[in-house]
This record gives C-alpha cells, sequence and structure tokens, in this order.
C-alpha cells in the first residue's frame, strides 16, 4: 500500500527501465495511476476519435481535413479496438 511501481518495455536505449513511485495515501497512488492512464497514448488516441466525431455531427465537416490528412490517416484514426 502507498506504493507501485511501472515498467517500461521497448525503449531501443533501455528496454527494461522501472518508475518507483511511493505515495502517502492509497488515494494519491489512485490519482498517479489515472494521471499515467490518461496520458497514455491509447486514451489519447480514442479523445481525439470521439472529439472529431463530435466536431464533424456539429459543423458536418472533418476537422482533420484542413490539416491535410491523408484518407490513409483517416482510416487509422477511425479504427477502435474493442476491448
Amino acid at each position: 500500500p502507498g506504493a507501485f511501481s511501472l515498467s517500461l518495455a521497448g525503449f531501443i536505449e533501455e528496454p527494461e527501465r522501472k518508475y518507483c513511485f511511493e505515495c502517502a495515501t492509497e488515494e494519491q497512488c489512485q490519482e498517479w495511476v489515472e494521471a499515467l492512464r490518461r496520458a497514455s497514448y491509447e486514451f489519447l488516441r480514442r479523445s481525439l476519435i470521439f472529439y472529431r466525431n463530435e466536431i464533424q455531427k456539429m459543423t458536418g465537416k472533418d476537422p482533420l481535413e484542413q490539416y491535410g490528412i491523408s484518407e490513409e490517416a483517416r482510416f487509422q484514426l477511425g479504427a477502435h479496438r474493442q476491448e
């Protein structure tokens, strides 16, 4: 209680880097875990997809179009993974 660790795999320079967190309370641990989850690629990807779709519903336009995002990239953004 009051501590957790995070192991990162896949980095060439440090393939098994590990971070240890110590918190004063269980609540602080939960706050850290939630903050790290929200910073993840998958969370940000899903947020982008959600807001892109909401903007498109409201305006009738794809908000990524103005940035020259290719059709292929739009398709990848629209591909949801089911968990």
